[in-house]
Formats: structure tokens, sequence, C-alpha cells
């Protein structure tokens, strides 16, 4: 991997010298390096098209918080581009590295003592009167919601045409064991390990208590049909929207291509999930 790219979180304050101090690092290893145009030209280098970047590249280096390496996970699709996350932003439950970890890291990947890990994507499509209207991707979750005024929402939910329940709700989380520490925790879901080949289904705040949340292979296809609802919306990884309407149909099912991430020696998951959720404190 000798083509490196970076993604960085809009607006960030030190923007310029975070990039400019891993544009020197990578180069002094002999990495070609591909930078947004904003940023580039502060910098004096050739810049690309944020959209245009992964074709480039042949691993991305994403510095922001999780948001921003969601955008990216979504930029890069079904490429497979290994991604690098330098954490920003706050929690950070998927960036590897901070900052300052920047130079050691690029070392370490210069000598190849690193690893990958792949973490499953979902795909949701939205058929309207039997014909598609909607189809993305979404590494953290695919979520259906109602606006904040909106009445509750009713639905049939099916796993491989199999009849699951009726259910009314504010909303559905169908989210993978990387997204499983995100919208879906906060409404009560479990956690499941990032590497599972599974993905969990979330109410929001359901109107029958006995409604919770379950998981599930992820070789199986989820199929919810919206049967009454106003100002309902799908929502994927909380960067892509699309409007629903009564009598649609959302399928999703596991994505034919996985995110892949650098991750580097001495980093454990649990540790993770005890600095992030302060496991054990008091």
């Amino acid at each position: 991997m000798k083509k490196v790219g970076i993604i960085t979180k809009k607006g960030m304050p030190g923007a310029v010298n975070a990039v400019r101090g891993a544009v020197k690092s990578l180069r002094k290893k002999g990495f070609e390096v591909f930078v947004e145009s904003e940023l580039a030209s502060d910098l004096k280098i050739t810049g690309y098209q944020r959209n245009d970047i992964p074709a480039h590249a042949e691993m991305i280096i994403v510095l922001g918080g999780d948001g921003t390496l969601l955008h990216a996970a979504g930029l890069i699709g079904g490429r497979e581009i290994p991604i690098l996350g330098v954490n920003l932003g706050g929690l950070g439950f998927i960036t590897e590295i901070t900052l300052n970890e920047i130079p050691d890291a690029i070392n370490k990947i210069a000598s190849g003592k690193y690893s990958l890990e792949e973490r499953i994507m979902l795909s949701a499509r939205v058929d309207r009167r039997g014909k598609q209207v909607f189809k993305a991707g979404a590494l953290n979750d695919v979520v259906i919601h109602k606006s904040a005024l909106a009445r509750m929402i009713e639905f049939d939910a099916r796993v491989d045409r199999r009849e699951v329940t009726t259910l009314r709700a504010d909303g559905l989380i169908i989210a993978t064991p990387t997204g499983s520490t995100a919208h879906s925790l906060s409404a009560g879901g479990p956690i499941l390990y990032p590497t599972l080949g599974a993905f969990v289904v979330t109410p929001i705040c359901p109107h029958t208590l006995t409604n919770r949340p379950i998981v599930l292979p992820d070789k199986f296809i989820l199929e919810v049909s919206i049967k009454m609802g106003d100002e309902v919306y799908l929502t994927l990884d909380g960067q892509v929207g699309f409007p629903l309407k009564v009598q649609d149909t959302v399928k999703v099912r596991k994505a034919g291509y996985k995110t892949k991430f650098i991750r580097l020696s001495g980093r454990d998951y649990f540790e993770v999930l005890r600095t992030k959720l302060k496991w054990g404190k008091r």
C-alpha cells in the first residue's frame, strides 16, 4: 500500500497542520499522498475532490470522529480499501489512534506491522409499488424513524419472508456489530463483538414493552413494510436520508462487500469498551 488518501472532518480546527504533519510522515516513508482540494491549496500541493480520492488510493487515513469515518466508508463502498481512523472527536469507537500517534502508526504500516479487520456492511433498498426507488449501504445502522411531531409508525416485520411481528413504535434500528455501540445501544440494544456475522434489530420506544431487541444471523434478509405513519424516514449511518410512504417495503441484508480497518498491535476491543463506556468506574 503505497498510495494513501487523507479525508478530514470539514471545518476541523487545526486541520491544515494535522494534514501537513501526516503528509510529511507519509512522504518520508515513500508513500504517495492524495489530499482534498480545500486543504491541498493551503499546503501548496496537488488536490483532489473528496469523492475521487478512493479511486486513487490503496489506503485511506480519516482524521475526525466516527461520523467522518462513516462518511469515508460510504465513499469507499465496494472498493474495500483499508481505513485508518484518527480520533479527533468524542467517543471514537471506530477510530484506531489519536493525532499524536500518526507518525508511529505510519512507521508500523510501512514495516507491515499491522493487521486488517473486516466489518460487515448493510445494504438497504426501498420498494414502492413493486419497483426499487432507493438503495444504499451502511456501516453502522439503517434506521426507520418518524419526525419529531409525527405519530407512531406501524409496520410489519418479516425475516426471510417469515412473519415476525406487527409493531407500533417510534422507529426501528437495524445495526451491524460496528453500529451496536451507537444509536442501537442508546435505545436499549446489546453490544455485539465487532467481527460477528450478525446484526441486531432494536425497536425505538415500542408501544408494547414486550417487543425487545433481537440478534439475527447476517445471512437473513429483513423486510419492513410501512402500514401506518406520516413523515417517516429511512436514514443510513446518519449520513443519507430517504422519505418513506405507507406501503413502502424496506429490505435490509448484508452487503456484498465489507469495510476493512487497519489495526495496530496493542489495541483491544474490551479496553475500548472500558475506556469509552467507563466500565468498572464508580
